[in-house]
């Protein structure tokens, strides 16, 4: 009795998936990244002032089609590169007239040809008063 249970324990055992060492992940497919250049989450303009914004976005895979910007969620801007229809490196340049005292949240994102999109980046504006009224 004593080995049948001494088997059916080592049986037991056996068939348990036990699995030694950090598992081993799945594959994802790397996605495009774009990032704010300039400026920084957090800063000031005043009102009525042009934002320069400066954006990078890279794709190892089948490169970067286009750049977008929203402001508060809403279409602002698009740039696409001008020497192919996708890059693996791509800089962009945009403009924002800062219009209405308070915080706006800037969001870029970065697009593959075939339509596959980067994680959203966001920063946040804060728009003073001019001041001269």
């Amino acid at each position: 009795m004593r080995r049948v249970l001494i088997i059916l324990i080592g049986l037991f055992l056996g068939a348990c998936n036990l699995q030694r060492g950090a598992p081993t992940p799945l594959p994802t497919p790397d996605i495009p990244r774009v990032e704010f250049r300039f400026p920084v989450n957090g800063s000031t303009i005043l009102e009525g002032a042009e934002l320069t914004i400066e954006l990078l976005a890279a794709d190892a895979g089948d490169g970067v089609a286009r750049v977008e910007l929203l402001v508060d969620d809403v279409f602002h801007q698009e740039g696409k590169p001008e020497v192919s229809p996708s890059v693996p490196t791509f800089a962009v340049t945009m403009n924002w007239l800062a219009q209405g005292v308070g915080q706006h949240a800037l969001t870029a994102l970065a697009y593959r040809l075939d339509g596959v999109s980067s994680a959203p980046e966001t920063i946040i504006i804060e728009v003073l008063p001019d001041g001269t009224s």
